[in-house]
């Protein structure tokens, strides 16, 4: 059945969507990585307030042992199989590759202080990655709404044909990614470090390790949070840093999956109308059976692993209610997987959003057939106003442009002919005194209000001043 291959669950997450990038981030190796920067600068920091024993020797052969080689791997591997304990085999690892150092890796520390602070500092920098992305993404949507901020368009309430908009305007309330970026931002920056706080969050070892002096404890926590370039210390915390951290970093990265739903619903669409299309490659398939089908399976797979990310929030308000006291052990597994794929979802929706606004195809002349078919309507009261102008009461002519819209919808609906209201209109010799005005009446860009000048200003006034920040990186893309 199988050759030894792919014999094994792979999430599609790594192994299909994600990008290098953020999968390296979340991976056992950079994990590992981090926890050997952590028991260095604790080292590095103890050694600076005074603690004995810990050599330049010992420091310098923990700095060049911080990547993990395949054997460190399979020594930690064994270890934890051995002790139960992931932390201590990686401890016995480290050890093994620095001997010089052995004797002082984690000295006073508890197993938090790895896992925990190696979370924030990971957690961290997923958000700059997605926020260099999200940036990306706002840039095009903002082009594209600029590009077409005066190209009329039917507006829809109820998915039912209302007033005009143009296809610009309608792309800045895509733009809502605005939100995102200040709601990721914030969670970005109020990420603290959780320090060096012992077992419980007492400081007790580290207290017995200075002998009793509580200004080197504090210096130390200071110490290390500055090693690893964060201006937030959690004053307090139990074993863990709260798990309320959690909860302020997934909740943006939630909230985010239902405006990306929203983007890809509206273009799903369009694309039914015709109207506008996700990028379409030139070998690309869209049905197996249906040769002609140009399906939007951009947008669908954004719609898709939105959903999936829009629930995931559900699972750090869980692990926080029931964090018994100073802690408890059963949020680590449920951790390990919704932190994770939190991050891989949200930078495979961004990629996914990069790509189809780089490339977003519209169509004008299906837009304007589809205006011609209902802008008869919509334009009567333009119509009324006229003949009224001209000395005709309202009220008769009201009743003339009830009778003929109504004789015209009929033909649309049942014999499912075109809109021809207007020709109805031009023959009726009621409406004689305004024949030469109807087909002005009946421009576009006369329904579609104050939309690109609506444009412009959201462009100025809130999408430029947001991705000031992001100049360098915006620079980077081949597509800008």
């Amino acid at each position: 059945m199988s050759t030894g291959i792919h014999d094994k669950y792979e999430s599609p997450l790594t192994s299909r969507y994600a990008s290098p990038e953020m999968a390296a981030l979340f991976s056992p190796a950079n994990r590992y990585y981090t926890w050997r920067q952590l028991w260095l600068n604790l080292a590095k920091a103890e050694k600076e307030l005074g603690v004995k024993g810990i050599t330049d020797e010992a420091i310098e052969e923990m700095e060049t042992h911080l990547i993990l080689t395949k054997e460190d791997f399979e020594i930690a591997a064994i270890e934890e199989k051995r002790r139960r304990h992931d932390v201590m085999a990686h401890v016995y690892a480290f050890g093994q590759t620095a001997p010089k150092a052995s004797g002082i890796i984690h000295l006073g520390a508890t197993s938090c202080y790895v896992t925990d602070n190696g979370d924030l500092i990971i957690l961290r920098k997923g958000l700059d990655l997605l926020l260099d992305k999200l940036a990306r993404v706002i840039y095009h949507f903002s082009r594209f709404a600029d590009k077409y901020k005066s190209l009329p368009t039917l507006g829809f309430t109820h998915f039912q044909p209302a007033q005009l908009t143009t296809v610009g305007k309608r792309a800045t309330l895509w733009i809502q990614l605005l939100w995102d970026l200040r709601n990721i931002t914030r969670a970005r920056n109020d990420i603290g470090f959780r320090g060096v706080k012992g077992t419980t969050g007492t400081q007790a070892s580290f207290l017995s390790l200075f002998d009793g002096d509580h200004d080197k404890v504090e210096a130390l926590d200071a110490r290390v949070c500055e090693l690893f370039g964060f201006e937030i210390l959690y004053p307090v915390t139990g074993q863990t840093y709260s798990r309320k951290i959690d909860i302020d970093i997934l909740n943006p990265l939630s909230s985010f999956g239902a405006t990306a739903h929203k983007i890809a619903t509206d273009l799903r669409l369009l694309a039914n109308l015709k109207e506008i299309e996700e990028p379409f490659e030139k070998d690309q398939i869209g049905s197996s059976a249906m040769a002609y089908k140009r399906n939007p399976m951009r947008c669908e797979r954004v719609c898709s692993l939105s959903r999936h990310l829009m629930v995931l929030a559900q699972d750090t308000l869980m692990t926080n209610s029931v964090q018994w006291l100073e802690r408890t052990l059963d949020d680590s597994a449920n951790r390990r997987i919704s932190l994770p794929e939190a991050f891989l979802t949200t930078d495979i929706v961004l990629s996914l959003l990069q790509n189809i606004s780089e490339g977003l195809v519209v169509y004008p002349q299906v837009i304007q057939r589809h205006i011609s078919q209902e802008l008869p309507f919509m334009a009567t009261e333009n119509i009324i106003m006229a003949v009224t102008k001209k000395g005709g009461d309202r009220q008769e002519c009201h009743e003339m442009i009830r009778v003929l819209s109504h004789q015209a919808a009929s033909a649309v609906k049942e014999e499912g002919k075109e809109n021809d209201l207007i020709e109805r209109i031009k023959k009726t010799e009621y409406f004689k005194c305004i024949h030469d005005e109807i087909d002005s009446l009946l421009d576009p860009s006369t329904f579609i209000g104050r939309a690109p000048q609506q444009v412009d200003k959201f462009i100025k006034e809130h999408v430029n001043p947001a991705l000031e920040l992001y100049s360098e990186i915006l620079k980077q893309d081949k597509h800008i």
